[in-house]
């Protein structure tokens, strides 16, 4: 008996393996995927600005890093005690104005060098509702005034002509994108707008991934592809069993089966028995025991080291 829609995904001609180094940039469920990359020793960087929900913000600050903007360009503000920019994630505000400049300063010089460095970028839209201050569109809202801003949904055109103009960047060549649509609901946008979001990003993704492009426009369309995130948690696992308690967010349950999807679908076999094989390792070096002074475990903790120092030579970026 057959009770799950199965999502069908054909397995990826361009593989994931431990050569690539990646970044992932977009929604909070980009935070997801980019932990089970960590948990099994990729090389892997994560939202340089925070946490950004529009494909626009999250163009926009692809083009900050390209560019190395000067800070003085950017939309900045203050408000309630604290300085905010208005392209970055409200981990960045700070009190203190210079440590401010200087954390923006090193967000937006990391994150050069990782999109420099990536050979796969994975892109997760999350709204397709912008906000805009001053006419400019904004990452973040910083709880400023709701007046300060005006609120617009974009259209498959916006977003398409956007990334279509980006991905023809001559710094971007080569690299592999891969866009997926959040699988986590918007309920502020109420469930009817929320659906119009989702279906507009669904349309402006599915056009980025399959249209036939030249080399003078974009990247050659092999280069990007698309991953149904989105599908899979609403057709697969069509149940409230697999969300947080929110109703919103995806259970860890559905989080670890939208990656095993994942795996299944970018990486070959021998890099899945490598992901087993250093997941295993993570496991042990992050375990804490109850008797952490018991002979039982100063062996345990011995072989693993043992173990680790033997990876480090196949896999010299695996701190121990």
């Amino acid at each position: 008996m057959q009770l799950t829609t199965k999502v069908n995904i054909n397995h990826s001609r361009r593989e994931i393996d431990y050569n690539d180094c990646l970044l992932l940039l977009g929604s909070c469920f980009s935070e997801n995927m980019s932990q089970k990359l960590q948990e099994r020793y990729f090389r892997v960087s994560s939202n340089p600005f925070g946490v950004l929900y529009n494909p626009l913000s999250i163009a926009q600050s692809i083009d900050v890093m390209l560019n190395q903007t000067d800070i003085s360009q950017l939309p900045l503000c203050y408000h309630n005690g604290l300085w905010h920019s208005m392209l970055h994630h409200g981990s960045f505000s700070q009190a203190d104005k210079q440590q401010f400049i200087s954390a923006l300063e090193q967000s937006i010089a990391d994150g050069r060098k990782a999109l420099l460095d990536a050979s796969v970028v994975i892109v997760t839209f999350g709204t397709a509702w912008i906000y805009k201050m001053n006419n400019q569109v904004v990452g973040n809202c910083h709880k400023l005034p709701q007046d300060c801003f005006s609120r617009q949904r974009l259209t498959v055109e916006e977003i398409t002509t956007c990334w279509q103009q980006l991905l023809g960047r001559k710094e971007l060549q080569g690299k592999h994108f891969i866009f997926t649509v959040s699988p986590i609901r918007h309920l502020k946008d109420g469930l009817h707008q929320n659906q119009l979001s989702k279906s507009t990003l669904l349309l402006a993704t599915e056009q980025l991934a399959s249209e036939q492009l030249t080399s003078e426009q974009l990247v050659p369309s092999h280069s990007v592809t698309y991953f149904p995130s989105y599908e899979i948690m609403l057709d697969e696992l069509r149940d409230y069993r697999f969300y947080n308690e929110d109703m919103l967010h995806p259970s860890q349950v559905a989080v670890n089966y939208i990656w095993e999807r994942f795996e299944q679908t970018y990486f070959s076999e021998q890099t899945i028995i490598q992901t087993q094989q250093l997941r295993q390792l993570y496991s042990d070096l992050h375990h804490r025991p109850l008797h952490p002074d018991s002979e039982e475990y100063l062996q345990f903790q011995k072989r693993t080291q043992e173990k680790a120092r033997a990876l480090q030579l196949e896999y010299p970026w695996i701190m121990v």
